[in-house]
């Protein structure tokens, strides 16, 4: 059997035909840019129209709250049915569900591999697992245990308000206060979070891209303290979200900036801010902490939803 996949984030939209078997297998897929589409409708039927199959079944994974079948994408300008999808491209069963539902799901797929360790931790074996993202935004969602069942839920957690620690990141807020009505967390810690930080600190405007490449190349001085503000902003709000659902089996970083920013991550500045939690700092530092590298853990997801419906 094969179901049709999609995870739709604010800059890349993602469309895969995923074969069903003892482990998932995407059998062809396509990445458009989001913002260049008119909604997820023509999107989607332009790569059925490529591939000649239509299956039955569908699940579109969403950056944005999902209510009754229907979402507003936080970082695009769509309102997104699963009944309007479902009559526009023939498909029975269409579901929508968050991008960070779709994540816990497709964690259950990965392999070792897949995954690159900053905190070894002792992980509790029916412990909650979190999950937390920054890419165009910032995404979140848990996964709880019941014996061998899995329950994967979805989280706007992204959006809290940015929480800050330190005299700079008490500056940064300030600076983003002057431009937000709400400072949330997504507003420092998403690529756009990276370049507004980069703004903060030096007055001058540049893409994420390229913060990230001056950053790590040491090239900038600006771009360097960037990176280590981000890194700390990410590990504090990773931690809070341990702490929020006492993600004693482990924490995961999604999305595509963690992968692009590895060796960031693996120096202390991450690890310490996740820990940084007063009296509970002994539990943060048992918590594992892993980066999922691949980049096919949403359509992974998103196909393990269709296959159920």
């Amino acid at each position: 059997m094969r179901v049709l996949a999609g995870d739709i984030g604010g800059t890349n939209a993602r469309v895969a035909l995923v074969e069903i078997g003892e482990r998932l297998r995407i059998v062809e897929e396509r990445t458009s840019y989001s913002r260049e589409s008119t909604g997820l409708a023509p999107l989607v039927e332009e790569f059925l129209s490529g591939t000649g199959e239509r299956p039955t079944r569908a699940c579109f994974a969403v950056a944005g709250p999902v209510v009754a079948g229907e979402v507003q994408a936080t970082n695009l300008p769509w309102v997104v049915s699963a009944a309007a999808l479902s009559e526009a491209l023939g498909i029975p069963q269409v579901r929508l569900i968050n991008d960070f539902e779709a994540v816990g799901h497709g964690a259950l797929q990965l392999v070792p591999h897949d995954l690159v360790t900053l905190q070894a931790g002792q992980p509790e074996p029916l412990g909650p697992i979190a999950f937390i993202g920054a890419g165009t935004g910032l995404g979140a969602g848990y996964i709880t245990r019941d014996g061998a069942v899995y329950r994967v839920h979805p989280s706007e957690g992204g959006h809290a308000t940015f929480a800050a620690e330190t005299a700079r990141e008490r500056a940064l807020g300030a600076f983003l206060a002057r431009r937000f009505e709400h400072v949330s967390t997504e507003r420092a810690v998403s690529g756009a979070g990276l370049a507004n930080i980069y703004e903060a600190l030096s007055g001058s405007i540049k893409s994420p891209e390229e913060v990230s490449t001056r950053g790590l190349a040491g090239s900038d001085p600006a771009a360097v303290e960037a990176l280590d503000m981000f890194a700390a902003a990410y590990g504090a709000a990773a931690g809070n979200l341990a702490l929020t659902v006492l993600a004693t089996g482990g924490v995961y970083l999604a999305g595509g900036i963690a992968p692009l920013l590895i060796e960031k991550l693996k120096d202390a500045t991450f690890l310490d801010a996740f820990r940084r939690k007063g009296r509970l700092e002994p539990l943060l530092a048992r918590i594992p902490v892993h980066v999922i590298m691949s980049p096919s853990v949403g359509l992974l997801g998103a196909g393990a939803v269709a296959a159920g419906l």
